[in-house]
């Protein structure tokens, strides 16, 4: 079981601490930390990344750098969910180009948990950026 809290510290600002032991500053107004939606697209991000590298690296993939981005667009009226997000992946090594697009696929289809419970409600598509060594 994975466990959470947040602890309001003041304003629209808590303290948010996992199973894990480690925190973070939730803001809702932004100024002394992310936002919980912000962090809904951090967390995205975070989790195809480190499924996109772990696939790379067991095809023995040259890759040198890993950045996965996030835009989105949420619904006008609350509960205002993400309805649409781009993931760009920007890699960087002489990587196979069919390499990475099978790993960006794999990851959104079978292995990003967050990617699976963000597409119930967002149509989320990707792109990829090839950067030279």
């Amino acid at each position: 079981m994975t466990e959470a809290s947040s602890r309001w510290i003041e304003n629209q600002r808590f303290n948010g601490i996992a199973g894990s032991g480690h925190s973070v500053v939730v803001d809702g107004d932004k100024g002394a930390g992310n936002s919980p939606m912000e962090l809904v697209l951090i967390a995205l991000c975070g989790c195809t990344g480190y499924d996109v590298v772990s696939i790379l690296q067991k095809k023995r993939e040259p890759f040198t750098s890993l950045e996965v981005r996030a835009q989105a667009e949420r619904a006008a009226d609350p509960p205002s969910v993400y309805t649409e997000i781009k993931l760009i992946y920007r890699v960087g090594g002489k990587v196979s180009r069919k390499a990475v697009e099978d790993a960006v696929r794999l990851s959104k289809e079978k292995y990003c948990s967050v990617s699976a419970m963000l597409g119930k409600t967002a149509k989320i598509t990707a792109e990829i950026e090839y950067m030279d060594a």
